[in-house]
């Protein structure tokens, strides 16, 4: 049987992979045999991982032009052209009212989440188009569909769906697949770490979800494996949600909520 998620040979880049979504993906796609390099602001937790995974490490801030440009010519002199790029850097955002949240911290949020993925895509793809393949996933989440009080994330995140469909009909006849992955709510590292300390509490985050818990990393790095191979081979322009089902329960709310675990026999 062909193993159609085997990626020797294939080289990849992968932002924000310092830890969370990113490190797993960073780490799976090493699994399956790509060449990977680790980016992220914080250039020591980049290297940690890629020193764990057997990978390359390089710093880059994605909200500034040159720095992006710097990393791409760097990522290819360390693993040759690109064939998988994952854009999962960015930077989350507390709920606050509107007129509480400071113009600076919305600029940042957008800066990074949804100009900082546009300068990785346009490099990536660019380059990509003029070899004639390349497949790109963006993390996006399901806050770029569901309404919350997340006001510039939310909408940062639903510019990333867009700009994904946008590029996948403008690289597709060059041999460019992009595609965005939309994870729920991610028990990442810190995340755990802030619901053990009390600081935050799971329940919420878990019960309104159809499968009554929170993803974990490696089911979005699943995701995106998927999207990275020749399994997804046809496609392109798409979002995967990966979220337990938590986009499918709000109609259940007026009927007192999802039925529970039938007893087993």
């Amino acid at each position: 049987m062909v193993h159609l998620t085997n990626l020797d040979g294939r080289s990849a880049l992968v932002t924000g992979a310092g830890s969370g979504i990113g490190a797993a993906c960073a780490a799976l796609l090493a699994r399956e045999g790509a060449r990977v390099v680790v980016a992220d602001l914080d250039l020591a937790a980049a290297e940690r991982q890629a020193s764990a995974i057997g990978a390359t490490a390089l710093g880059v801030d994605i909200s500034s032009d040159q720095s992006v440009s710097d990393l791409f010519s760097a990522a290819e002199a360390a693993v040759g052209p690109l064939d998988i790029v994952v854009n999962s850097a960015g930077i989350a955002q507390m709920p606050k009212a509107p007129e509480e949240m400071r113009q600076t911290s919305w600029d940042k949020i957008v800066a990074v989440d949804l100009r900082g993925t546009w300068l990785v895509c346009t490099q990536a793809g660019g380059r990509m188009a003029r070899r004639g393949k390349g497949s790109i996933i963006n993390i996006a989440s399901i806050a770029a569909t569901m309404n919350g009080p997340l006001h510039a994330y939310g909408p940062a995140k639903a510019g990333v769906v867009m700009m994904t469909g946008n590029l996948a009909a403008e690289w597709g006849r060059s041999g460019v697949r992009i595609n965005s992955v939309s994870p729920g709510h991610t028990l990442t590292p810190f995340i755990r770490e802030k619901i053990e300390a009390g600081a935050r509490d799971a329940t919420p985050l878990e019960d309104f979800t159809a499968l009554g818990r929170m993803v974990l990393p490696q089911e979005v790095a699943g995701a995106v494996l998927f999207l990275a191979s020749d399994l997804a081979s046809a496609i392109t322009g798409v979002n995967l949600v990966v979220d337990c089902g938590a986009s499918v329960t709000g109609g259940w709310r007026p009927y007192g909520w999802v039925p529970g675990a039938r007893a087993l026999a």
